[in-house]
């Protein structure tokens, strides 16, 4: 839903100077907005800044273990190429910084994300080694509220009051940890993935064979939902930035619930779990169009549409080489 009003300023925090804050803080500034950005560590990337750091507790189930944000391993390499990876505006295909591979690794992506925010003036809007410990709502009068976020570095901390915040964390940092019956008998090395950074101390300890996969998830659901996701951050963030300019409005918050149970029933009556509320495949594309429209924005373009569509086959097929298909798939055959 559109209208037409006089534009809005408003002082709005960012939480988070990853991939989906750097681009939220581009879309807000090119609105008008007043931009401030919190970030943890001393750099912006996000989930892509390699750490060779490992928490003291390898499976991270220790409440008081010292938390390492990075879940990059050395060797890691995108699972996206890098026409899917970055903006119609500020293509990834346009720039190398030494990896020219279509699918990249992770330092490639990384001085990518840090050219993105020095190009657009963020890295200046940043406060680094800043967390963010609290935000809460409070009612500023006339019918109307703001927020205060309370924040917190190495030697004070600080509160200072929005308009509007903006939840840009990702979920990465917190390993999720199946709960397997004996696990805790198991004599062996137990390691979450989150903190594998290298291949060397497992040396001579692979066996040829695997006798038994317990859990075992090649080519899960959840990447095939990331296919389209840095189209998606920036079709959200300029949606966000166009409702606080007033450009674009949402529906009420009884027309929003309504909504939500409709969606709710939807889902039951298809048998899908409560837990795939937020699953967007294999709908990603009407997704994305909805938010476009929503927001009174140009679609995601065709051939982007197109390499999403022709990566998702390609991902689902039963025939893929897992470990050739970044070097035998090229986009630019499409």
């Amino acid at each position: 839903m559109l209208e037409n009003t006089m534009e809005i300023s408003l002082k709005v925090a960012i939480i988070g100077a990853g991939v989906s804050g750097l681009v939220a803080a581009r879309e807000l500034l090119r609105e008008g907005h007043r931009v401030v950005v919190y970030e943890k560590s001393n750099q912006p990337g996000g989930t892509w800044i390699y750490d060779t750091r490992v928490e003291s507790d390898p499976l991270g189930l220790d409440p008081k273990r010292e938390i390492v944000h990075s879940s990059l391993y050395s060797s890691l390499r995108t699972n996206l190429p890098r026409h899917l990876m970055g903006f119609s505006d500020y293509p990834f295909t346009d720039r190398v910084y030494g990896d020219p591979r279509n699918f990249p690794g992770h330092e490639e992506v990384l001085k990518f994300l840090k050219d993105f925010a020095r190009e657009f003036g963020l890295t200046e809007l940043i406060r680094f080694e800043t967390e963010v410990v609290r935000v809460e709502r409070f009612d500023s009068g006339d019918d109307d509220y703001e927020w205060v976020v309370e924040s917190r570095t190495s030697g004070a901390s600080d509160e200072e009051e929005f308009q509007a915040v903006v939840v840009c964390t990702g979920h990465y940092a917190e390993p999720i940890v199946a709960n397997l019956p004996g696990i805790e008998q198991w004599p062996g090395k137990q390691l979450h993935s989150h903190n594998y950074r290298v291949p060397d101390p497992f040396q001579n300890q692979v066996e040829r064979e695997t006798r038994a996969v317990h859990l075992e998830n090649e080519i899960s659901i959840f990447f095939v939902q990331q296919v389209g996701i840095i189209e998606a951050l920036k079709l959200q963030s300029k949606w966000i930035a166009r409702v606080l300019s007033g450009k674009a409005i949402l529906p009420s918050e009884k027309e929003m619930l309504v909504d939500v149970e409709e969606h709710y029933r939807d889902m039951a009556d298809r048998g899908v779990p409560k837990h795939h509320t937020h699953k967007v495949h294999p709908h990603e594309f009407e997704y994305l169009d909805m938010i476009a429209d929503l927001a009174g924005i140009p679609p995601v373009a065709e051939r982007i549409k197109e390499i999403q569509k022709r990566f998702l086959e390609l991902v689902l097929s039963s025939g893929i080489d897992r470990k050739r298909y970044r070097d035998e798939w090229d986009p630019n055959d499409i």
